[in-house]
């Protein structure tokens, strides 16, 4: 099975699945594991790594618009290297630390390839979840789209520093705190716009329009080698980390004027389909 498949088949098997948090008595728990091969280019720093990491789980919290209060992870290499180490820790603490949560452990383990598993908590009474969205609903996203296509673009190049600053984003936490009043549904764009604008539609059993304009970073233009590959970048690479979600028509520019950060209104919640510029949009997008 490719991921799509398995995802589906562990939806059928449980019912808590499928929203980017499990939500338990109040609070809402997520995991991820990133690999050093699939994940971490040639040139992140572990500092980098660490923030990332984290970030990553911290980002679904932001998607059910809870408050984050914890994260741990576990740390697996073929050698522990004290700087390195250090360095990791210190990327895991200051991702929290600009959300408000605290980093408080984990575990180490013996690996082949340098691997991290991380998990993070949160708390909200209200969920925003992905199931939601309803016809004539505003399709939105926070931020920018295209950020981590352009950092893996100058890792490639050897840009390592540059590349380094972009992966270290900040998780959406106070803008999904700020949404979670009106947005209908919610998900984070880690899987790129076009399959998360896909997973938000199909949980609602309702289509999207997309007509944009589409916000991509500027620094895609400076990496792409033409419009297409511009496209390819920003609504398909994916691991942005951004929120998509959907908010009612009347209620668009009182959630644009609470949100924290850009709130960009990118399409409509359609009866079926998912179409962007009026041409039918692939569900395709980032894969392990």
């Amino acid at each position: 099975m490719d991921e799509q498949t398995a995802l589906g088949f562990i939806g059928q098997r449980l019912s808590a699945a499928g929203d980017d948090c499990a939500v338990v008595d109040g609070q809402v728990i997520t995991t991820d594991m990133l690999h050093e091969r699939t994940d971490f280019p040639a040139g992140t720093t572990r500092y980098t790594a660490g923030w990332r990491a984290v970030g990553a789980s911290l980002s679904d919290v932001a998607a059910m618009g809870a408050e984050a209060t914890a994260a741990v992870a576990v740390y697996a290499a073929p050698a522990f290297d004290e700087a390195e180490l250090g360095a990791f820790l210190d990327g895991a603490t200051g991702v929290c630390d600009a959300v408000g949560a605290e980093y408080v452990g984990g575990d180490l383990d013996g690996h082949d390839e340098f691997t991290v598993a991380t998990t993070a908590l949160g708390e909200t009474a209200d969920p925003v979840r992905r199931a939601g969205a309803e016809p004539g609903d505003a399709v939105c996203v926070t931020g920018t789209l295209g950020r981590t296509a352009a950092a893996v673009r100058l890792f490639d190049r050897g840009e390592v520093e540059r590349a380094n600053e972009l992966f270290q984003f900040t998780p959406r936490v106070a803008a999904g705190r700020a949404l979670a009043p009106y947005a209908t549904a919610m998900l984070d764009s880690s899987d790129g716009l076009a399959r998360s604008v896909h997973q938000l539609a199909g949980a609602s059993d309702c289509g999207a329009a997309l007509t944009g304009p589409l916000p991509l970073d500027e620094r895609v233009d400076a990496v792409a080698e033409d419009a297409d590959d511009r496209r390819e970048l920003g609504v398909f690479f994916g691991e942005d980390f951004e929120l998509v979600c959907t908010v009612p028509e009347p209620d668009f520019e009182a959630a644009r004027a609470a949100t924290p950060c850009p709130l960009h209104r990118i399409g409509t919640i359609a009866e079926s389909g998912v179409t962007l510029g009026g041409e039918p949009l692939p569900d395709r997008g980032y894969s392990h």
